[in-house]
């Protein structure tokens, strides 16, 4: 098992998550952020630490879902983030817009 972001991340960007992972495996894109799944220990630290509730372990992913496969995809191409900084100025107005998928921005 491993934790992966989803949806409810892209353009929220709030990273209060980063601050309390203990290897570092978070990565910041244009609009989103993502967990590298070979480098993830599974320990859940950060899944409370999100106010969109947008990090899941890849087994409450239903069958289909993009998510485990984006995280690893841009895991490579992101940049490794651990220092939290400031989200979007307008993170609060995408928090509960469903779909966002079209607008992850994979830079």
């Amino acid at each position: 098992m491993t934790y992966v972001v989803t949806e409810n991340c892209i353009k929220c960007l709030h990273q209060d998550c980063v601050t309390v992972c203990p290897v570092d495996c978070f990565y910041i894109g244009p609009n989103f952020m993502v967990i590298d799944p070979d480098e993830c220990i599974d320990c859940a630290v950060c899944v409370p630490e999100c106010p969109v509730d947008a990090i899941v372990p890849d087994t409450d992913l239903e069958p289909g879902d993009p998510w485990l496969h984006l995280n690893a995809e841009l895991a490579k191409t992101f940049t490794n983030i651990v220092e939290a900084g400031d989200p979007p100025a307008d993170a609060a107005e995408w928090k509960d817009v469903p779909n966002k998928i079209d607008l992850l921005d994979k830079g």
